[in-house]
């Protein structure tokens, strides 16, 4: 030991004396993981646009750098600097290539023309000149016009629905860019034709980034690592191999008599600096705190790296000092108050809110709120009304109500306590409580014929005492000279008036004459005089219905209130107030809705009373109609959801509008800033159309709480003659006092007075009458010398910013904008007092009080302008949850303050987190990157665990993000960032995982290395790993609108019009889930060929690209982030009793090519007619790839019927992916490789072997096409000794799987069957446990029996708890078996020494390579031992390896040569 002490010091002197030391930033041994695109580089510049930066079309200079930095440099001529390091950001993370590539892919089923680098397509036809593309616009006019994506780039122009359409696929800045360019926008702006453009590149891969990566430390207790060495020629492997400063690959050049020393230097120094030792417990207690503690005690501004660097290589850091007290506390991710769950959210919607509170943060920045006063306006709360559950007042004089829950004496045996809601009941059982807890109104028009089933319906629920208090408003003629001789609906209402006087308001609900009246038919006159005569045979017909009838009181009211409410077309019904929509008024829906409703409401009314308390001394209806939802008028214009708001934010230059060419020049915002600069408040109209103007300005007499003013939009071209009535309104504006400008503006607007001036009359000749005491040379010196220049303005800013056709009216109000688009269209003083309402009551009082509390501006306009902006600006803001205010009573020693840069923008994050957890690791990286990219105030809190009692991280962590985009030093682009894991322990076994977002699927590309089993200490050099991102996730929920469940087996197939068939699915009862896998593009879903198509008609679609009535479904995939649809479909009319599951249902295969899910050889259209035995199995790692080829080849030998493979793809290694197809070619059977993204929500697994072990059981009948109808899962590790054909055929006696149980033979194991005792021997209750390593399965009676719909369900209930299914692949199953039965096959089927003796194993069909908890025996050393023939399929897999790669190489070499010729092979 001495020795070896004085040899490694005398190196360290002989290196220190004879070199210089350099440090360097690679290491010898590591990990290098990359993840790339399966599409090619985009153009930044294109990405730049799609990011919404319009900046420039050409560029051309001298390196790739240049370029970018021409483009920031642009781009900050229009952004600001918060917005330019957010673009950076966005590039680093080729955030927009998707965008960019989806045009690529609707450019390739054009399909472009040969030798084209730009082309144009004309209504289905191409050109590659302008020439053949001004030919192809003249004959436009025959072909049919194409389908234009929301997406897509369209030039602004007339873009009337009878031009042409012209499509351009070029890159932006090229020289044929260019050249069309310039014949299109000319064309496009003389509204010739109408431009629109889609990129088309060409170009090299590129790398991703926003993703983990993961190094696990992997359990050896069992050796599955294959000894097969991997050879990787590398050139200068130890040039920079460097350790604590010391470049050992130079020292050992220049010292080779020093090899043997130097090796042991470099290896003590690699373990002093990578401590693996196993610590002892009493060390693993407080390790959370001791990190916790070390970040805190570092300087601020390395303590989120510190942070960073623990979480992310803490297996080798595992031994800190110190220690804390804290409570413990989960994770979690603040921004602005806006709740970050790290486990849903990626660095993509990161970017997206980032972007989305950029604009707010930057908006209030600009109107002077700045500082901590930001956050208070935040945090204000947002409306709690919801856009759709408006209701009405129906406390009116003109409803007249048929019963009286309270008062009529039908009622009285009832309970009158609100205690009676939170009495138990069955469900579905409505509570008799007399109380009018439930009120419906019906507007109707008597003589309409659908009025006479909703009586009828009314009068159902009445007499079945249902505790529903039901109201007629009827709305009949209003003419005086009409009485009930005349009209049906007058005399029903005269008839109601004198049964409910003469007698009670009960009889005169009973005695609707509907009942009357056949179904088809309407009410007359003769019906309710024969009603009359009949029933009351003493009453006088005439008094009653004539013109001098007594009972016409309140015959108007109903219409009145009718229009007053603004409710749409007869019949209409309220339900509390809130309006039924059409659908819901159908006859034979409504009384489902009402029941429905009635539910719904009594949970409201149930948590009054037992929430507050209230209900106890207080009218009901009243408590219903004070409610924030209640409004004085149903206007869909001012209660709808969809909104449009301008933006205030801006301060223009130039604020003038009287200059129109100037005026012209500025953008939408400094437009707007203008506009609301010269006005304190917004109403455009046509200056022909005075009753909008009328109506504000009665409102704003009537109310303190608006200011008003207006813009001229007129239908043609402002001149002095035509503008005179808004120049003397804009005058009085500008000159009068509020009072004496609104007593002038009504008396102008009269109709005599506006017809005067369309006949040429003067102002001034009207103003002695209609001007009382207004300021008359004032007035008449601003109005004489007002010019025309700033109508001009107005009606460009009508039509640029507003969108607004010449002379169409609108109301802008705090910056939202109604158009009213109808020229009949009414807006009246009810609407504008609705509107006002609305908006004080959302967000305007709120902020009027905070602006008052903090003293932000003491002027009144000031004021009032702060009021309408900062309004305008959040109430534009996207909405969802409510935003935390995250607090900390004791902030001193647990929590880090890292304070935000003074004077600037600034985001307020909130950071908790246990710094040594699987979010520490991603978090702590994402802080560091947004720290550089934003202003940020950040608050970390410490949330350590206490007590400890295992490592509570045991994997390496690399988070993939770069701030900006990354270049070479020769000023060439960076293809992107990499994982680089550098001087981590050689010693520990590791698997690599890519821990990418939900909506991604990639596999393993390149890399000759195991990636489930790296072992340091066995590599030279570096182990590269390469990752493509193969496809993007299309996810969707599929309903049956007739029965409202999944239909279950429904197929769907993705592909675009020339290939209409490219990946295909299986809908899954769970939630009608279904998943499709795609590139970005544009795509059509369809229904598939054959039974799906037969039986099931697509009816609606949400969240797709293409309209609700369109015959094709259009998706376009053109984002990382995740795409959801929903997809309702209906059976048709002669197939309502049609089983998409029934025996003999597939005409045709499912897939011809499974090729949602596969990558191989196609299913021929009549495999399922053949005998073909179907193998599924599973493998990671390349010894379970080795084992899964030997069991392959011990299939084959022992089966002469046909044989299909199917291998689960996720988790192959590429080496396998390569020869799989050669193998199968050589010894003549198919495969395919079947993929499916774990859906998100399925409680996810975190470790890779369980992930698998869930493949094996939980997506059996969605992976494989319906034309299999028996499937036999085989274990990788299993020798097969017989035919598995005997196996299939199995009569498995109506069980949907056949699994073998453990054996009892082997006595001395007999202390390891845990399923003999505890929770499984009470549960299996006698029946055996069967093992999973081989199990067969009916996928018919599978799928008919919704098996893998329970099992899921019992996954997911029991997966929650991290004790539960300890072996998840064997237990589910087991778990489930009074659910889903289970065929015990014959014990022969399957043989593992672990369980069974020795004298079974001469009958066994197949032998499993178990592990064995007892000796912990190698599985390499367990299959040479027990398995003769293992050794000999082996050397057979391994020559047939050895002339595989031979062939390879000669290939290569001949590639080298002749290029051109091995085009042609």
């Amino acid at each position: 030991m001495f020795f070896k002490q004085c040899l490694i010091m005398r190196v360290v002197f002989v290196v220190l004396v004879l070199l210089r030391v350099q440090h360097v930033h690679s290491a010898s041994k590591g990990v290098v993981a990359s993840l790339q695109a399966k599409w090619s580089m985009t153009p930044l510049l294109l990405e730049t646009r799609w990011a919404g930066r319009q900046i420039f079309t050409s560029l051309s200079l001298e390196s790739v750098r240049s370029y970018y930095n021409l483009i920031i440099k642009k781009a900050g001529q229009f952004l600001t600097d918060l917005q330019v390091n957010l673009l950076k950001l966005s590039l680093s993370l080729r955030a927009y290539s998707p965008a960019v590539h989806a045009f690529q892919q609707i450019a390739s089923d054009e399909p472009p023309p040969d030798g084209c680098t730009a082309f144009v397509v004309v209504h289905g036809q191409n050109a590659c000149s302008t020439k053949d593309m001004k030919k192809l616009l003249k004959t436009a006019a025959g072909r049919p016009r194409p389908y234009l994506y929301k997406s897509d780039h369209q030039y602004p122009g007339v873009n009337g629905t009878d031009l042409p359409v012209a499509v351009l696929y070029a890159e932006i800045g090229t020289k044929e860019f260019n050249t069309f360019h310039k014949v299109l926008s000319e064309r496009a702006q003389e509204g010739k034709l109408i431009y629109v453009l889609r990129h088309f590149t060409k170009n090299e891969k590129m790398l991703l980034s926003g993703y983990g990566v993961e190094l696990a430390i992997k359990s050896t207790e069992y050796k599955a690592v294959d000894d097969t060495q991997v050879k990787v020629t590398t050139d200068n492997e130890d040039e920079n191999d460097e350790v604590q400063g010391f470049l050992f690959g130079k020292l050992k050049k220049s010292h080779p008599d020093l090899q043997e020393e130097l090796g042991e230097l470099r290896k003590h120094l690699l373990e002093s600096t990578n401590d693996m030792t196993p610590l002892k417990v009493w060390e693993l207690q407080d390790l959370s705190f001791q990190a916790a503690s070390r970040i805190m005690t570092v300087p601020k501004f390395d303590s989120l790296k510190l942070m960073q660097d623990l979480s992310q290589n803490f297996p080798s850091k595992a031994r800190l000092s110190e220690s804390m007290g804290i409570q413990p506390g989960d994770a979690g991710l603040f921004i602005n108050g806006i709740h970050v769950d790290l486990d849903i959210h990626n660095a993509f919607s990161i970017l997206d809110i980032l972007r989305t509170e950029a604009k707010i943060l930057e908006g209030l920045h600009n109107l002077g709120i700045k500082g901590s006063s930001v956050s208070k306006f935040l945090h204000l709360p947002s409306s709690t009304t919801v856009e759709d559950s408006y209701a009405l007042d129906i406390r009116h004089s003109s409803i007249m109500w048929a019963n009286d829950i309270e008062k009529d004496s039908m009622y009285r045996h009832w309970p009158s306590s609100v205690q009676e809601l939170l009495r138990a009941t069955f469900p579905g059982v409505i509570r008799q409580i007399r109380r009018n807890f439930y009120n419906l109104v019906l507007f109707l028009d008597p003589i309409q014929e659908e009025s006479i089933e909703l009586v009828k319906l009314a009068e159902l629920f009445y007499k079945h005492n249902i505790p529903l208090r039901i109201g007629f408003v009827l709305v009949v003629s209003a003419d005086d000279k009409v009485d009930g001789y005349l009209d049906a609906g007058v005399a029903l209402f005269r008839l109601l008036n004198y049964i409910s006087e003469e007698y009670d308001e009960a009889q005169a609900f009973t005695s609707m004459v509907y009942n009357r009246v056949e179904v088809g038919e309407t009410l007359s006159v003769d019906t309710v005089t024969a009603y009359l005569k009949k029933k009351f045979p003493k009453a006088n017909a005439a008094r009653i219905l004539g013109v001098d009838s007594s009972y016409d009181d309140n015959r108007k009211a109903g219409g009145v209130f009718y229009r007053k409410s603004g409710l749409g077309a007869l019949p209409v019904g309220l339900f509390n107030g809130i309006p039924l929509s059409s659908e819901e008024m159908d006859p034979e829906e409504l009384e489902t809705v009402l029941l429905q409703k009635i539910m719904e409401t009594t949970n409201f009314f149930q948590r009054a009373v037992f929430m507050v308390g209230y209900l106890f001394c207080v009218d009901v209806v009243d408590f219903l109609m004070e409610q924030a939802n209640v409004v004085p008028r149903i206007n869909p214009l001012i209660l709808s959801s969809e909104r449009r708001y301008l933006d205030f934010t801006s301060s223009p230059v130039a604020d003038d509008w009287d200059d129109t060419t100037m005026f012209s020049y500025l953008d939408s915002k400094d437009k707007t800033a203008v506009v609301s600069k010269k006005i304190k408040g917004f109403i455009f109209y046509n200056v022909f159309s005075k009753s909008l103007i009328h109506g504000v300005c009665l409102q704003k007499s009537s109310s303190s709480n608006c200011r008003v003013g207006v813009i001229n939009n007129p239908s043609g071209k402002p001149t002095e003659d035509n503008s005179a009535l808004y120049r003397a309104v804009w005058a009085s504006l500008l000159t009068q006092s509020s009072k004496n400008m609104l007593d002038f503006s009504l008396k102008l607007l009269k109709e005599e007075n506006v017809e005067l001036l369309k006949q040429g009359t003067k102002i001034k000749h009207l103003l002695k009458q209609v001007s009382g005491g207004m300021d008359h040379d004032a007035f008449e010196k601003k109005f004489n010398t007002m010019e025309v220049d700033f109508l001009h303005s107005q009606q460009k800013y009508c039509k640029e910013v507003l969108k607004l056709k010449a002379g169409q009216r609108a109301v802008v109000s705090n910056g939202r904008v109604l158009s009213l688009l109808d020229e009949e269209e009414e807006f009246s003083v009810e609407d504008f007092h609705l509107l006002e309402k609305i908006t004080l009551r959302t967000s305007a009082e709120k902020i009027k009080s905070k602006i008052k509390q903090m003293n932000l501006n003491a002027q009144k306009y000031a004021a009032s302008d702060l009021i309408m902006k900062v309004d305008a600006l959040l109430t534009a803001s996207p909405k969802g949850e409510a935003r935390k205010d995250v607090k900390f009573l004791k902030d001193k020693h647990s929590v880090l303050q890292l304070a935000q840069r003074e004077d600037e923008v600034f985001y307020d994050v909130v950071a908790i987190v246990d710094p040594l957890t699987r979010d520490a690791q991603k978090l702590a990286p994402l802080l560091v990157v947004l720290g550089q990219v934003v202003n940020m105030k950040v608050q970390v809190f410490m949330n350590c665990r206490a007590k400890l009692s295992e490592m509570p991280l045991k994997s390496f962590y690399q988070y993939v993000l770069e701030p900006d985009v990354t270049f070479f030093g020769n000023n060439s682009l960076s293809p992107g960032p990499v994982a680089r894991f550098t001087e981590i322990p050689e010693s520990p076994l590791l698997t690599l995982n890519m821990i990418t977002p939900e909506s991604w699927m990639v596999e393993a590309v390149r890399s000759p290395y195991d990636l489930d089993n790296i072992h340091l200490q066995e590599v030279n050099g570096v182990v590269n790993a390469e990752y493509e991102l193969e496809y993007l996730l299309l996810e969707g929920h599929c309903f049956d609108l007739s029965t409202g469940q999944p239909p279950r087996g429904l197929q769907f197939t993705l592909g675009m019009r020339q290939e209409p068939l490219m990946h295909d699915t299986i809908v899954m009862a769970n939630l009608g889930y279904f998943q499709l896998k795609a590139n970005p593009g544009a795509w059509i879903l369809r229904l598939r060929e054959g039974r799906s198509e037969d039986i099931y008609q697509i009816q609606a679609h949400d969240a797709t690209d293409s309209p609700v009535d369109a015959g094709d479904v259009i998706v376009v995939l053109n984002s990382f982030h995740s795409k959801i649809i929903k997809v309702r479909v209906q059976k048709k009319p002669d197939k309502l009793n049609e089983d998409l599951l029934s025996e003999g249902t597939e005409s045709k295969g499912l897939w011809d090519s499974i090729t949602s899910f596969a990558g191989g050889p196609s299913v021929d259209g009549d495999d399922k007619k053949k005998d073909v035995l179907n193998i599924f199995s599973v493998a990671s790692g390349h010894l379970y790839e080795r084992f899964l080829r030997i069991m392959t080849l011990s299939v084959l030998q022992h089966t002469k019927t046909p044989v299909k493979f199917w291998f689960l793809k996720n988790y192959l290694s590429p080496s396998f992916k390569d020869t799989i197809s050669h193998m199968a070619k050589a010894y003549g059977f198919q495969y395919e490789l079947v993929q499916y993204k774990w859906p998100r929500w399925l409680h996810q697994q975190t470790e890779k072997q369980r992930i698998i072990w869930g493949y094996k059981i939980l997506f059996l009948d969605v992976l494989f096409p319906l034309a299999v109808d028996k499937i036999i899962f085989v274990d990788a590790d299993q020798i097969v000794r017989a035919d598995l054909k005997e196996l299939r055929d199995l009569d498995l006696e109506g069980a949907p799987y056949g699994y073998t149980p453990f054996c009892d033979s082997r006595k001395e194991m007999e202390g390891y069957r845990f399923w003999k005792t505890g929770y499984w021997a009470s549960h299996l209750a006698h029946r055996k446990y069967h093992i999973s390593a081989l199990y067969v399965v009916d996928l018919k009676k599978f799928r008919k029996i919704a098996a893998g719909d329970r099992l899921r369900g019992q996954y997911q209930a029991l997966s929650q708890d991290p004790n539960s299914l300890s072996n998840l692949d064997q237990d589910l199953p087991n778990n489930m078996i009074h659910q889903v039965a289970i065929k015990s096959l014959p014990q022969e089927w399957l043989w593992c020494e672990t369980w069974c003796d020795d004298n079974s194993k001469t009958t066994a069909k197949t032998i499993d390579l178990c592990n064995n908890p007892k000796t912990k025996e190698p599985k390499l050393s367990a299959a040479v031992r027990i398995v003769p023939e293992w050794s000999k399929y082996d050397n057979e897999i391994k020559q047939f390896l050895k002339r595989f790669i031979l062939n390879a190489a000669m290939l290569f070499s001949y590639s080298k040569n002749s290029p051109q010729k091995v085009m042609l092979i």
